[in-house]
């Protein structure tokens, strides 16, 4: 029965096309032969693995491989091109070789050397016969975890977080982008584990939370915020001056505002580099006066009473269950 490449390359059939490069990477690193020239089990393992990858990263092999299963090859996709064995893989059978694949060998074990240091283009000669050069491989990604403030996410700038490279522990300094969302991830190239055998470093993967502002709210790239007024202030209409991000505004309150009202002020909210902005909206909310002149507050119950009194429908007309 033929194996199953997904389950060869310990991905799902829903695995994007950069899960299963890395599931590839992780195998091909663990069971390279010429990491493991005297281990056949690491080889044969090698070969699906190499199999699995030269189908599943081709986008017209798996939809092959999708519909008919390893009887794709029966149906013109043509077979996936294995490892032909040996120290020394031939036919074209790695990444880069063709067939759609995307991953050079560059990217598997390292930079720029790492054909001729792990296939032999560079190996020299002693008078104790081949001298094997280590083989490169590059470092592990690693993830942390940053909390920033609100206004720090709105506007972008500088952040400190301390990172663990496999024990050793380092504070560095992160730029935030204007307007990033809580539970964005950022990805600092080069910032991960060291490789081996002069690979590159992996990379770090911060994960962004947003810590809450006391007075406003974000959905989106729009910020909601309440908005106290005063009575006389929602009868009459008034301008109020409103904080925002980008300065103090002077929002506009329409005659005859009830509480629960929203106001929009558009361009004031969350803002991006590439010009993008979202809007500010305010929610009215009517505030009593806090007043101890009895007298007052008798007056303003008289006047608002005989108002009422004018309008012949409930304002909890529309009230229901």
């Amino acid at each position: 029965m033929a194996d199953d490449h997904y389950q060869t390359l310990g991905v799902s059939r829903t695995a994007s096309a950069e899960d299963i490069r890395k599931a590839y990477r992780e195998l091909a690193r663990k069971y390279h032969p010429d990491l493991h020239p005297d281990d056949d089990a690491a080889k044969e393992k090698f070969k699906k693995v190499q199999a699995a990858f030269d189908v599943l990263n081709d986008p017209s092999k798996r939809e092959m491989y999708d519909r008919y299963g390893s009887s794709f090859e029966g149906v013109g996709a043509g077979g996936p091109r294995g490892w032909s064995g040996g120290p020394f893989p031939g036919g074209g059978g790695f990444p880069g070789g063709g067939g759609g694949s995307e991953i050079d060998l560059e990217s598997l074990f390292g930079g720029a050397g790492g054909f001729e240091q792990i296939f032999g283009g560079g190996r020299g000669r002693s008078a104790g016969g081949r001298k094997r050069r280590a083989a490169q491989a590059p470092g592990d990604d690693i993830t942390a975890r940053l909390s920033i403030p609100f206004t720090l996410a709105i506007d972008g700038g500088k952040a400190d977080v301390a990172v663990d490279r496999g024990g050793t522990k380092e504070t560095i300094s992160v730029t935030i982008p204007q307007g990033v969302p809580d539970g964005a991830r950022m990805r600092l190239r080069g910032q991960g584990l060291p490789g081996t055998g002069g690979g590159p470093a992996g990379d770090l993967l911060l994960e962004v939370d947003i810590e809450p502002h006391p007075i406003f709210r974000r959905d989106g790239d729009t910020l909601e915020v309440t908005l106290p007024v005063t009575v006389a202030e929602a009868i009459s209409g008034a301008k109020v001056d409103v904080p925002t991000p980008w300065g103090t505004i002077a929002l506009k309150v329409p005659p005859r505002t009830s509480g629960g009202r929203k106001l929009r002020a558009a361009g004031m909210g969350v803002r991006h580099a590439n010009g993008a902005k979202g809007d500010l909206i305010a929610e009215v909310q009517i505030m009593l006066p806090d007043t101890s002149d009895a007298a007052a507050m008798e007056s303003l119950l008289q006047a608002a009473t005989a108002a009422q009194a004018t309008v012949e429908s409930s304002p909890r007309a529309q009230l229901r269950w």
